[in-house]
């Protein structure tokens, strides 16, 4: 009886399930006729009008004249064709004539039109084909009287070259083009033209299909069907709600948007379906499962259109699924009471076996904690009852030792653990583990359960599988007690090591069907013994490479070695401070195992994008530096001004001059030249800052000449050569002093870095600015620096490091707990007022781990003594420094106050500063200038 009651209830839903899906599809087919027939309708007018406008004057007026004759023919088709939007002639000369109803305040504001204008003429007038046109519009109140006339020297509109122009012009038949947005009035509508067979002239008409939107959301069956009219091109021509189908784009104005910017799924799963087939099409979606049908529209017109129609299973087998499950209820109604008298009958037959089916049903339900208490005369029954029961706490103890060899991250517990269950489920006395060390060649015990006086290493004639099980058997066997031993081997057959377990008598019984047991928990283990070594080789690797690549960093500059090393000694120093605060900021900061590790490798990665950082950059000790210090180079012309002068006083010696002068016009000028070589050789260090009236003495140095008599081509790389602009003059040459010469400047290329917000390459949310130059040598720009060694260029180079930190961190597959290593390390030089770089980050965009790596880096880098271009700083000059910077709110505040009451910033000083940079700090001072008392 349930099987006829299913099999009829399945075979009435499936029916019915049918015929609701093909009364849908009519209805999708009905609506897209229903589509067609308001389009013919809409259409076959305009066509009409278009037919007897065609032989109108209007298409063989010679003149701007005759044509304007005609306005009146024209305004009385707008008026008679409310949908109409526009109408216009093209002639084969290209002049061009449109007349458009200004009947909206968005079409009067898109042409700026004078008050009471209500008609605007465009025209366009060529005397020849070559002829641009003299553009004109025109603008007309209702009666047609004219209000006001512009030039349009710029309005060049040729019809010749617009499709609907070359269309027509190919046939005597009406041309129709697909549905587009008007431009002027925003509007849903399609084009018709049609050419005058006489003279060649081309009308058209612009017709508003708006309301094929109306019709829809009219003819809509249900709220939850997904309905829509798309073109060829995929574009939404008619939707339910019209505001969604029209989108407006800067460059290219309003237009139809696609069907994926619709943003409906339902639909374009439709969208690819055939056209016109007989039945509904079934997909799923995130919303639920759908049928769906794409039926042909426009064929009679020629135009590509597509009605998508859906609609939701839910909604559509709704009455189905109702009757199904009324059906169900009369059916479970009579089964019950068919039921209940079979119960009575069978209750006391059946009452243990009901009792142990629940047991049973407990085990189904992963429940198998239950105790099976069963009583029954039925001697099968209670044997059966026993056998659940065991069953039962077998599985309870296995799923244990899943959990564990899952979940225990402690080798030794989780072997201990895995021992103990094996001894629970067999009534074993006891167990133990031993692990083989490899490089002892001892087997180490590593887990036992209730079992004394074992030892804990044992001696092994060899790493042979035999060998082993013996040394174990021989180590716990006491009395004749069986011993069963069962190696442990990892994925590439490799021995681990031995679980033994002392058996009682029972166990000695089923020594084999158990040992088939211990052998398969004895693999997971092994599994989760090489596991978690590969875990911890792994780890360790990690941290050696990270250590490898700090310290080739650090190896990678003689200025800046240990850098890498100590700003994250110092990190951790910090962050131990903040666990160990019991007030203010930071007293609920807390950081777990894998986050310390997390922040402990951001530390020491924290630099690692200076790999690709230029050595002669970072370290640039001087201005004119490059690969090498270019002040040779003006050492050298200095040189030759000064034999120079030694030249001309001997030519004037011998040409009679009085020698006297010539001698003290010498000095004079080597005098000279050794004052101005000096100067410019001090403002090459960057020791001091260069004043507005050192930088006007350079150039006035740089306007001496010497004569170059070689050509400067010569000896250059490929590179070089190709920055040279100018072509050489005839030799000698003369040159100035010190110039900013084209080919100093280096220009970025294709190696343009992505950090500028808005460039569709950054995706790491940069925001930096970059020099329009990747480089300039130049010799004045680079003499003028007025602050420090480099320039605007170099220090882009500098800064980039952390660009290419991040860019470097963010590339590589870190695991789940790692993925915040790449901010901890890229964000060390924001600032918490939003002006650091690369990002310019808040406060409330950095972390605590972050603000302590920017405090860190700061610290370690006015602290250190191995800089070219600056001095090591002392403690409190140091500290002092970071007040201001607090003040500034270019550092956390708190955490200032942080590291100068917990004592970190002494410490630190007292493991890495020289004796002589360690003075007194005066801690009230410090807070006073950071603004934090």
């Amino acid at each position: 009886m349930l099987v006829l009651a299913l099999t009829l209830i399945a075979k009435f839903y499936s029916e019915n399930r049918s015929t609701l899906i093909a009364a849908s599809a009519t209805n999708a087919r009905q609506l897209a006729e229903n589509l067609d027939t308001h389009l013919q309708r809409l259409l076959d007018p305009i066509e009409s009008t278009l037919q007897i406008l065609v032989l109108d004057p209007l298409t063989q007026g010679r003149s701007l004249e005759q044509r304007h004759a005609r306005l009146p023919v024209l305004a009385e088709t707008l008026k008679a064709n409310p949908v109409l939007s526009a109408v216009y002639v093209g002639y084969p000369d290209g002049s061009f004539m449109l007349l458009r109803h200004l009947d909206s305040e968005v079409a009067r504001q898109a042409v700026d039109a004078p008050a009471g204008a209500y008609y605007m003429l465009q025209s366009v007038e060529r005397s020849g084909r070559d002829d641009r046109g003299r553009g004109a519009w025109q603008f007309y109140d209702k009666q047609l009287r004219l209000l006001e006339s512009r030039d349009k020297p710029d309005y060049h509109y040729d019809p010749r070259v617009r499709p609907w122009f070359k269309e027509a012009s190919v046939t005597d038949r009406t041309v129709l083009t697909s549905p587009y947005v008007f431009y002027t009035t925003g509007e849903i509508g399609v084009t018709l033209a049609r050419r005058n067979p006489a003279n060649g002239g081309v009308i058209g008409v612009d017709a508003s299909v708006d309301d094929l939107s109306e019709v829809i959301a009219a003819l809509q069956p249900t709220p939850g069907i997904q309905m829509a009219v798309i073109n060829g091109n995929n574009r939404v021509v008619a939707y339910p709600d019209l505001s969604r189908i029209i989108s407006m784009d800067a460059q290219q104005g309003l237009s139809l948007i696609s069907l994926d910017e619709l943003g409906e799924p339902v639909l374009n799963e439709v969208a690819q379906m055939g056209s016109d087939e007989k039945s509904m099409g079934e997909f799923s979606t995130e919303q639920g499962n759908w049928y769906g049908l794409k039926v042909t529209m426009g064929r009679e017109r020629d135009v590509d259109l597509q009605l998508l129609f859906a609609v939701p299973e839910a909604e559509l087998l709704a009455d189905a699924k109702a009757n199904g499950i009324e059906q169900l209820i009369w059916s479970a109604g009579i089964m019950l009471v068919l039921m209940v008298v079979g119960w009575r009958l069978g209750r006391a037959v059946a009452r243990p076996l009901r009792e142990l089916s629940d047991a049973i049903g407990a085990l189904a339900a992963f429940d198998f904690s239950h105790k099976v208490e069963l009583s029954s005369s039925v001697s099968e029954v209670n044997r059966l009852s026993d056998l659940i029961g065991q069953m039962s706490g077998a599985i309870n103890s296995f799923q244990a030792i899943a959990r564990t060899l899952a979940r225990e991250p402690d080798l030794d517990l989780m072997l201990s653990r895995v021992t103990d269950h094996l001894v629970t489920i067999t009534d074993a006395q006891a167990g133990v583990v031993y692990l083989l060390d490899p490089d002892s060649g001892q087997l180490e015990r590593a887990a036992k359960a209730r079992l004394n006086g074992v030892p804990e290493r044992l001696e092994v004639t060899s790493q042979g599988v035999a060998d082993l099980r013996e040394a174990v058997r021989a180590a716990l066997s006491k009395d004749g007690e069986k011993v069963m031993t069962t190696p442990l081997f990892d994925r590439d057959g490799n021995a681990l090591g031995v679980l033994a377990l002392r058996l009682s008598v029972d166990g000695v019984r089923r020594e084999e069907a158990f040992r088939r047991f211990v052998d398969e928990v004895s693999g997971s283990a092994a599994t989760a013994i090489e596991t978690r070594h590969q875990v911890d080789a792994q780890q360790a690797l990690i941290d050696a490479i990270i250590r490898l690549l700090a310290d080739a960093i650090d190896a990678k500059s003689p200025y800046t070695s240990g850098h890498c090393e100590r700003v994250p000694e110092l990190a951790e120093m910090l962050v131990d401070a903040a666990q160990s605060a019991s007030k203010g900021e930071f007293a609920s900061f807390s950081m777990s195992d894998t986050q310390r590790r997390e922040f402990r490798i951001a530390a020491w990665l924290h630099d690692c994008g200076k790999i690709v950082s230029p050595e002669h950059v970072v370290d640039k000790a001087t201005k004119l530096e490059t690969i090498y210090n270019r002040i040779h180079e003006i050492r050298t012309r200095f040189e030759v001004l000064w034999r120079d002068a030694d030249i001309a006083y001997l030519k004037g010696v011998v040409t009679g001059e009085p020698e006297s002068d010539l001698r003290a016009r010498r000095e004079r000028t080597q005098q000279e030249l050794r004052r101005d070589f000096a100067f410019v050789a001090q403002a090459n260090i960057g020791g001091e800052s260069m004043s507005e009236e050192d930088i006007q003495r350079l150039a006035q140095i740089a306007r001496r000449r010497w004569v170059r008599h070689f050509d400067k081509r010569l000896g250059l790389s490929r590179d070089e050569f190709e920055r040279l602009t100018e072509r050489e003059e005839e030799l000698p040459v003369i040159e100035h002093l010190l110039s900013d010469k084209p080919e100093h400047l280096i220009a970025w290329g294709d190696r343009r870095p992505p950090v500028e917000r808005g460039n569709p390459d950054n995706i790491w949310g940069f925001d930096m600015a970059v020099p329009d130059q990747a480089s300039n040598l130049g010799e004045l720009y680079n003499l003028s620096i007025q602050r420090g060694t480099l320039t605007d260029e170099e220090r882009f180079v500098i800064n980039d490091h952390i660009v290419q930190t991040i860019r470097m961190l963010s590339a590589l597959p870190l695991p789940r707990d790692l993925r915040r290593v790449p901010d901890i390390a890229g964000n060390h030089h924001e600032k918490v007022d939003g002006s650091g770089y690369p990002r310019k980050l808040e406060a409330s965009g950095l972390s605590v781990p972050e603000r302590v790596m920017a405090l860190a880096d700061i610290f370690e880098a006015l602290t250190a003594a191995d800089r070219p271009y600056k001095e090591a700083k002392t403690l409190s000059e140091s500290m002092r420094i970071l007040a201001f910077m607090c003040k500034d709110r270019h550092i956390d505040g708190e955490l200032f106050r942080l590291f100068l009451e917990s004592g970190t910033y002494l410490r630190y000083a007292e493991k890495y500063l020289k004796p002589e940079q360690i003075d007194a700090v005066d801690k009230r001072q410090l807070l006073t200038l950071a603004g934090l008392r």
